[in-house]
């Protein structure tokens, strides 16, 4: 393990060609775009894989509609996305900050959590690779599973997931190890849910069980809406249940 001077010294060896060095790294390029029902942010999974019935698309900037970049990633059955927090960019950032798993108003270090608000506002987001279509006009166009982003939210990169390394099930969680996601009771009349299409309601179910609201919010008179495919769905909570009260075609 290196000393505190081997520390010393290495940074002074490269603290003369530093500049020049990050001079040469290139800005970070927009690959893609991410295609999802959630227009805004608000009740978007707190994570990747929670919901895995919420289906999205990627689709590529025309410099990358080569199907050859695709080559050998049919083969994997999920990838990971690098993208931008388009929604949170900020001129300084906080070596703080207050993770909704831990309510709101607690403060964490800012690496310690998984907070847009970051130095670089980059998140990273593990998906199911459900299958790849290629278009004339568009090129290949990923179809995936489970993500946990907004629509139309810009893809730095995208790397296939292994997992030999990729997955330690026994790995310690830090504070979100004691507070799992707990599962709200859903009612959703069925004069709402019809209206809602086929394909999305099992996902839109799922999304919120899982309890949209921010953890600062707890009052059971108020009336939320998640927009989701088109729909703005309105609904209250009650301890662990939530109740459906209207469903609004936007326009």
């Amino acid at each position: 393990m290196p000393s505190y001077n081997d520390i010393k010294r290495h940074l002074k060896k490269h603290a003369l060609n530093k500049e020049s060095k990050l001079s040469q790294i290139p800005s970070l390029k927009v690959i893609a775009r991410i295609h999802t029902d959630f227009p805004t942010k608000f009740g978007i999974p707190r994570q990747s894989g929670l919901i895995d019935t919420l289906k999205a698309v990627i689709v590529f900037e025309k410099e990358y509609r080569n199907m050859d970049a695709f080559r050998g990633l049919e083969g994997f059955d999920y990838i990971w996305i690098i993208w931008g927090f388009s929604e949170a960019i900020r001129e300084k950032w906080s070596p703080m900050v207050k993770p909704p798993r831990l309510g709101g108003n607690t403060r964490m270090g800012v690496f310690a959590t998984r907070s847009p608000f970051r130095p670089n506002p980059l998140g990273l987001s593990s998906v199911k690779l459900d299958r790849i279509e290629e278009y004339p006009d568009l090129g290949p166009i990923l179809h995936v599973s489970g993500a946990d982003l907004m629509d139309n939210t810009p893809i730095f990169d995208i790397k296939p997931y292994l997992p030999y390394t990729d997955s330690h099930p026994d790995a310690k969680s830090g504070f979100a190890e004691s507070k799992p996601y707990e599962r709200l009771e859903v009612d959703f009349p069925e004069q709402w849910l019809g209206m809602i299409p086929e394909d999305r309601r099992e996902a839109i179910i799922g999304i919120l069980s899982l309890d949209p609201r921010p953890s600062y919010q707890k009052d059971r008179d108020r009336i939320y809406g998640v927009e989701f495919a088109g729909y703005d769905i309105r609904f209250t909570v009650h301890d662990n249940h939530l109740s459906v009260c209207e469903v609004v075609m936007l326009e």
